[in-house]
């Protein structure tokens, strides 16, 4: 293992580096190496990393965003979306500066953000933290709702990092008066040729600005420019020409390779300091996007932990509450009353665990990776115990709530093939949903039907209005609920679907009434 920055590489870890152009995989793979990897795999595009990931063990893909075939971008939504590659840290190298794009590369699940240009010890501290982490999930959006920024963080306080700048000059006067100059605001380095300048520039501390002379002997300020230019880590670094040559020829070539400005000699420091000053903080503005990226996603995660707080630690509680109310209910003792307040302290907590258990599953499945567990569900009990808990509900509006079966006498109930959870949420939404809008003094039926598959069909009086028909299965459809959320009917349509069911609305106007039909797997213990 190599140590850099306290931070240590497994040399098993097996890492895939993404990017089209074949310096900076080089690059990328050096740095790598330099902190300890030995197994570096490389992909020019994200088509042929996927290929890649999903025939070899991988344990980190650093990648870049923009790539011919597929980007970075569509390369993490499709490791994400896999079963198998979900958990991969995922490092995407960027220099996109639209706050939306890495906004949505948040949402995609990236484990960490490196902005370009980048040393070594950047790349280290990413490693660390998108390896130590717990996993990113894609947040599952929908395009009818508006994105939201992360919101505002709170960044630690750390000591002021002051700029480098690299002088190159072969005469020692100068080096020692450009030294002055900027050694107050600035941390200096110094080198008296091109092959020197060129070595700090490729360390692991590269300077952020470089003041290079022209005339040198040996490699001359022209020809430090030019390898540069042709070396992906150093391309982005900055070179001001501080030189005697003073012909107009030399300062357009000195352009034409790359320089940024171009100050005569002598030094006149009134007009070298503020260029000088100007580039730096054009520098340090681009420094502060890896500074806000890392804040975005710090807020993300922190969204990330408190849900999984909220469905982890309070389901538990819940489900302890509706049992002790279940068995509560089984005392023989208790009063007509007293059952009454029970069923609904019972449904009210049912209703918090539906809605924290439906947050966790639609998450999956919204994502792309639920995987259905499917067992023998007892649907007639938990029909029966919707429609109990419905006619205490809605006791005001004096409606009939009746489960019925064509189901022969003395024969045995069918079960779905499917989830208990899942059946309990869903068809609590639609009788919830039927009994709001039935009027006072109606009937609201469900009838489960002895067929393969089976069929629930659930009645009621009030058609659903025009206007929402087509959209009726949609997310954040709703009419005329002040509080409604629209969520009821979408959700109970994902969960129809995850158990390899279908949905369908029927409104009969003349009859002034509305069928949901729902279908599921009829189990079988032959078949299974």
């Amino acid at each position: 293992m190599s140590v850099h920055n306290n931070y240590k590489i497994d040399k098993r870890t097996i890492f895939l580096v993404v990017d089209d152009l074949e310096p900076m995989r080089k690059v990328t793979s050096n740095q790598l190496r330099s902190l300890g990897a030995e197994i570096i795999l490389m992909a020019s595009n994200g088509a042929e990393a996927l290929n890649m990931l999903q025939k070899k063990r991988v344990d980190v893909v650093l990648s870049d965003w923009n790539m011919p075939v597929m980007e970075g971008l569509d390369l993490l939504k499709a490791v994400r979306a896999d079963n198998i590659l979900c958990s991969l840290p995922f490092i995407m190298v960027t220099a996109e500066a639209e706050r939306h794009r890495i906004e949505e590369a948040i949402n995609a699940g990236v484990s960490d953000l490196l902005v370009k240009p980048y040393t070594a010890s950047c790349l280290a501290a990413r490693l660390e933290k998108a390896m130590t982490s717990r996993p990113r999930l894609p947040v599952a959006t929908h395009p009818a709702t508006k994105q939201v920024s992360p919101l505002p963080f709170k960044e630690e306080a750390h000591e002021p990092v002051h700029p480098t700048i690299l002088v190159v000059d072969d005469m020692p006067d100068n080096l020692q008066i450009l030294s002055n100059l900027f050694k107050d605001e600035y941390r200096v380095r110094v080198a008296h040729n091109g092959e020197k300048a060129l070595s700090i520039c490729m360390s692991i501390d590269p300077p952020d600005l470089v003041l290079l002379d022209i005339m040198m002997p040996g490699m001359d300020g022209f020809e430090v420019i030019k390898r540069m230019r042709k070396h992906p880590n150093l391309e982005r670094i900055p070179v001001i020409f501080v030189t005697a040559m003073m012909g107009e020829e030399a300062r357009l070539k000195g352009l034409e390779l790359g320089a940024v400005d171009f100050v005569s000699k002598p030094i006149d420091p009134s007009l070298l300091k503020p260029r000088v000053h100007n580039f730096l903080r054009f520098i340090n503005l681009r420094k502060q996007l890896q500074s806000d990226y890392d804040g975005m996603l710090e807020t993300a995660r922190r969204h990330e932990d408190v849900e999984l707080i909220m469905r982890h630690d309070m389901r538990g509680p819940l489900a302890s509450v509706v049992g002790l109310v279940q068995e509560m209910e089984s005392d023989d003792s208790m009063s007509s009353a007293q059952l009454a307040q029970l069923r609904m302290i019972e449904e009210t907590t049912l209703q918090v665990l539906d809605m924290i258990n439906l947050s966790s599953e639609l998450f999956k499945i919204e994502a792309g990776r639920f995987r259905l567990d499917a067992k023998p569900v007892m649907i007639g009990s938990i029909l029966r115990r919707i429609v109990e808990i419905a006619r205490t509900t809605f006791a005001v509006k004096h409606l009939v709530v009746a489960v019925e079966t064509d189901v022969a006498v003395g024969a045995e109930v069918p079960q779905v093939l499917g989830d208990a959870m899942f059946c309990y949420s869903l068809f609590q939404n639609l009788v919830k949903n039927a009994c709001e809008a039935a009027p006072e003094n109606s009937l609201v039926s469900i009838h489960l039907k002895d067929e393969t598959p089976l069929r629930i069909q659930i009645q009621n009086k009030g058609a659903v209005p025009l206007e929402i028909r087509e959209r009726f299965f949609e997310k954040f459809v709703t009419h005329g609920k002040q509080q409604g959320t629209g969520l009821g009917t979408y959700s109970a349509k994902m969960l129809v679907e995850a158990q390899n069911g279908n949905i369908t609305l029927d409104v009969s106007e003349p009859e002034n009434q509305t069928s949901l039909t729902v279908t599921l797997p009829r189990y079988s213990a032959v078949t299974t």
